[in-house]
């Protein structure tokens, strides 16, 4: 179950780098939970697939483009994937280079929980793994 909870996070992250935000969005459990890293302008947490789904577009709007990028190998541990990212957008203003890494935690093949974490060590320590 592991290896495939992996290509649920691949497929998931390939349906946004693609703009396809349906895809995107079905992977998600209805009652899917996101939090973001600490100080993080809207720190949330976000609630339901709608509440997260609101909070990605409203991020995208900044941007005219934008991409997630695997920075390291996938993770995985139970039911849960770790995976270090590099969020890139460019348009409006700056560009941004945000690095963190997320937990995605699923269940009967989708996402249910979402929890970011600035720092991929403290990521691995929540998911009981040191680097």
């Amino acid at each position: 179950m592991s290896h495939e909870n992996v290509e649920i996070v691949r497929r998931m992250l390939a349906a946004f780098n693609a703009e396809d935000m349906d895809a995107f969005g079905e992977i998600f459990d209805s009652h899917v939970v996101m939090r973001m890293a600490e100080g993080w302008p809207e720190p949330g947490p976000f609630l339901g697939r709608e509440a997260v789904l609101r909070e990605v577009d409203q991020l995208r709007e900044a941007w005219d483009a934008d991409a997630l990028r695997v920075t390291g190998d996938f993770i995985y541990i139970g039911d849960r994937v770790v995976v270090r990212l590099i969020w890139r957008a460019v348009g409006h203003g700056p560009q941004a280079d945000l690095e963190f890494s997320g937990i995605y935690t699923l269940r009967h093949g989708r996402v249910i929980a979402i929890d970011q974490f600035w720092e991929h060590e403290e990521a691995l320590k929540a998911v009981g793994l040191e680097e």
